[in-house]
């Protein structure tokens, strides 16, 4: 019964993809409601100098297979209007750093739920209501700003607080949530079913995740966008537990703009085989003790490696918040990486060598439209990447002003892609490595394949470190002897420190498509590097669990 009900919901939302025949009656309402708070509020003491509404209609998918059956499988619709509204001018508004206060960017906006139906009445006066409460959150938090500044020191970032923006028009293609999930049910069963051979493996499953977003912007500047941004996304999963209690966990993941660019069934079959084959090795692989010397990071993990010690970094908001460490800030036309190494963020770019990238979008979400953005290049350092939100010598947005729906836009990163302009044959990096082992005496180097994320800190408070976290670390041996798989580490360092120990890059590429989460929540990011040879970097134990493996035998 489950299944008819599921399919009933799909067959509704699916149809081809067209070009939007004229603004639809979201964007008309939100058009004429904008329009009416502009022309009414004028008139109060203190008016709104700018206001934008964005709208995300959201259709998503999620179905779920364990051990060869579904667990669950669930679609949902929800509709959501962000406000961004400022009172003030372009140089002060109420979304001004209050100094001294618990900080968020752009605490002024509120997010509401709109009516799914296409109701113009209905849509307005929910625009109508979220509007007059933002007006007057504003006024309050204005108030504030005015306060705060008369009595803290002078600051030192004294850029604007809105950049002008050239105004954009775009009305782009309609997608409709497009898939079988009948077919896609059936094969999930069939591939997470391989999981249940082995009574050791605790958890195995691969997971469906569809979304497609319509966004809708309107500012009182002048934008009008309005587009749809699909995503697929396949995610296998299997967890394991050695004999001292440490959690094993492995996952691959596959990302397409489509249905039919997912993998078919023989590469998931393939890959779920390798997992189970390695996971098995994990649980009796030797514990890594601490270590400092050389290492390889495959592309996929330098990819992560790059999106937590550099991307976020380099995110412009950070700069102007006087409790972020502000790591390149003084840093424009210095040397910070080797010379051979160029890094770049560009949503314009939809897939590389074939492989699509998850951080491409055409417009960002304060209706800034998207543009490359070199940050490094020859090693030195160029350019943040930018929201509306100036920063000193930084005046503009270079369309990285990022949200998830309900959350208040910041300068947040897309795809980051970096690019070796002297490369070595990835194979050749193995032989780099154990020379640098005998240079620095070492008896083996280490080998990061596969990393399932990181995370690093940016405030002053706190020691100004990142950590990356592999699930496939090897041993490779100066004097010959076999690789070994060893387990229970993290990445570990400081980030000027470990850019300057990059000396050599390969000839491949590896690419990591995620959901990135901070301030503004979680957003599609790519992270595309070759495989780097690393003189030195630190690794410590990871933490692990105290609970033995379960009493009784899988049933």
């Amino acid at each position: 019964m489950k299944l008819k009900i599921i399919q009933i919901i799909i067959i509704s939302l699916t149809f081809s993809a067209n070009t939007f025949a004229q603004e639809s009656i979201v964007l008309k309402a939100a058009k004429a409601e904008l329009n009416r708070s502009m022309t009414e509020l004028k008139n109060q003491p203190v008016p709104p100098y700018f206001i934008s509404y964005s709208i995300n209609d959201v259709h998503s998918l999620r179905i779920t297979s364990t051990f060869g059956k579904l667990l669950a499988a669930d679609s949902s619709k929800k509709r959501i209007l962000d406000i961004d509204l400022r009172v003030g001018d372009y140089k002060l508004d109420n979304t001004h750093i209050i100094r001294g206060a618990s900080f968020s960017f752009g605490s002024s906006r509120s997010s509401i739920d709109l009516p799914l139906e296409d109701d113009e009445f209905a849509l307005r006066a929910a625009i109508w209501s979220g509007t007059d409460r933002s007006y007057k959150k504003a006024i309050e938090t204005y108030e504030k700003v005015i306060t705060n500044k008369a009595v803290k020191v002078q600051e030192e970032d004294t850029s604007a607080d809105f950049s002008r923006e050239k105004p954009q028009k775009y009305i782009g293609e309609e997608i409709k949530l497009k898939i079988n999930t009948t077919e896609w049910i059936a094969k999930l069963n069939r591939i997470s079913a391989l999981f249940s051979e082995f009574g050791w493996i605790y958890s195995g499953q691969l997971n469906l995740n569809v979304e497609v977003t319509t966004k809708y912007f309107i500012s009182s500047e002048g934008s009008l966008i309005q587009f749809s941004e699909p995503s697929y996304r396949i995610f296998i999963s299997g967890r394991t537990k050695a004999d001292d209690g440490m959690n094993l966990p492995l996952y691959k993941s596959y990302f397409s703009f489509t249905a039919d660019g997912l993998p078919k069934e023989e590469v998931l079959i393939n890959e779920t085989k390798k997992m189970i084959s390695t996971l098995e090795k994990l649980r009796t692989a030797p514990i890594m003790q601490t270590y400092s010397g050389p290492a390889i990071l495959s592309g996929e993990a330098s990819g992560v490696f790059f999106h937590e010690i550099f991307g976020h970094r380099v995110e412009g908001h950070r700069q102007k918040d006087p409790n972020s460490s502000q790591t390149f800030k003084g840093f424009e036309n210095k040397s910070i990486l080797p010379d051979f190494i160029d890094v770049y963020f560009d949503p314009t770019i939809k897939s590389l060598r074939g492989i699509d990238l998850s951080g491409y979008y055409l417009y960002d979400d304060q209706g800034v439209k998207a543009e490359k953005v070199v940050s490094v290049e020859n090693g030195i350092f160029k350019n943040f990447i930018m929201s509306r939100s100036p920063i000193e010598n930084f005046p503009r947005s270079n369309g990285h002003g990022r949200k998830q729906a309900g959350y208040s836009a910041v300068s947040r990163q897309s795809n980051l892609i970096v690019n070796a302009k002297k490369t070595v044959p990835v194979v050749d990096l193995r032989k780099l490595l154990i020379d640098e082992c005998k240079k620095q005496d070492k008896e083996f180097g280490l080998y990061f394949e596969k990393v399932q994320g990181g995370f690093t800190f940016t405030g002053r408070t706190i020691p100004n470190a990142f950590n990356v976290q592999p699930v496939l670390v090897y041993k490779i041996y100066a004097d010959g002897r076999p690789d070994e798989l060893v387990r229970g580490v993290d990445l570990i360092g400081t980030p000027l420190t470990t850019f300057s120990k990059i000396i050599a890059a390969g000839d491949d590429l590896g690419v990591f498509n995620g959901i990135c989460g901070a301030e503004s929540g979680g957003v599609p990011v790519s992270a595309c590097s070759p495989s780097l040879l690393v003189s030195m970097i630190e690794v410590q134990k990871k933490t692990k669990s105290q609970a033995k493996p379960p009493i009784l035998p899988s049933p």
